[in-house]
């Protein structure tokens, strides 16, 4: 892959803001540190949680600083991303990402995947689900997804599910139809964008991440920043990003907020 032009003139080892960096270097404010807590608290009851939060602020790397934190010892992990789905490709995609061999029929790959959730069960492992871009869930399947929490007559909490997605996803999960699923997920989060404080923290930590030793965006040029992505982590990625690029084009040493403007505009924000 070719080294972009602008990390040479800032003298960077590598790009700061991507979001392929591994989990041990993920940066959490105290707030998204806090809903890592209560996710970990939750499973740890046995619970099952719904976290929903605007595109971008930071919902899928909550769930990777979940899957750092989370002891492994009783535990198992198993993410799904396409909700998109029907009910019956859906549990299949869940049976494979379970290691489970996929069966023709939609009752016969829920009863599969029930089985295995007994069967941890008997092994003292306490399987977690969870499933990204959850506002996009078939209703087909938000309306069976209630029966896999349900074990010996209701009594037993032998798995945890957590539905995440956008805010309207709670919205779906109030309608009448969706009660019965609605009403298993005692723990109900929501994710904010970033504070002011919180953005330029994460500009000097992905900054000092990848070797750098001074500030490179103005103060001036972080607070415009922070206003145009509204906290949005994926966002500031974006717009640093660009920043970075024409800075080097223009052949200066920092990032100003005239150069944050420019590329805001565009970019369309």
């Amino acid at each position: 892959m070719r080294r972009p032009k602008y990390l040479s003139h800032f003298s960077l080892k590598s790009a700061p803001f991507t979001k392929e960096i591994p989990d041990t270097a993920l940066w959490m404010p105290p707030s998204k540190k806090c809903v890592v807590d209560q996710l970990i608290e939750a499973v740890s009851e046995r619970a099952s949680v719904v976290l929903v939060g605007e595109a971008g602020v930071g919902k899928t790397c909550v769930l990777r600083a979940l899957r750092r934190d989370l002891p492994h010892h009783g535990f198992r992990l198993t993410y799904c991303h396409n909700a998109t789905l029907g009910r019956r490709d859906f549990y299949r995609q869940l049976c494979l990402a379970l290691g489970l061999s996929p069966h023709a029929t939609a009752a016969s790959v829920f009863y599969a995947v029930s089985s295995h959730v007994e069967e941890l069960g008997r092994e003292r492992m306490h399987p977690v689900f969870l499933l990204d871009e959850a506002h996009l869930l078939h209703q087909d399947t938000l309306d069976h997804l209630h029966i896999l929490l349900n074990y010996e007559w209701d009594s037993r909490a032998l798995l945890s599910l957590i539905l995440v997605g956008l805010p309207e996803l709670v919205e779906r999960l109030a309608l009448r139809r969706n009660r019965s699923l609605y009403s298993r997920l005692h723990h109900r989060l929501a994710l904010d964008g970033l504070a002011p404080q919180d953005t330029a923290d994460y500009i000097g930590y992905r900054l000092k991440e990848v070797g750098c030793t001074r500030e490179l965006f103005t103060s001036d040029a972080t607070a415009m920043l922070h206003e145009i992505t509204l906290g949005s982590l994926r966002e500031i990625d974006r717009v640093a990003t660009a920043a970075f690029r024409e800075s080097a084009r223009r052949k200066n040493k920092l990032i100003e907020r005239d150069v944050v403007e420019h590329v805001a505009n565009v970019l369309g924000i």
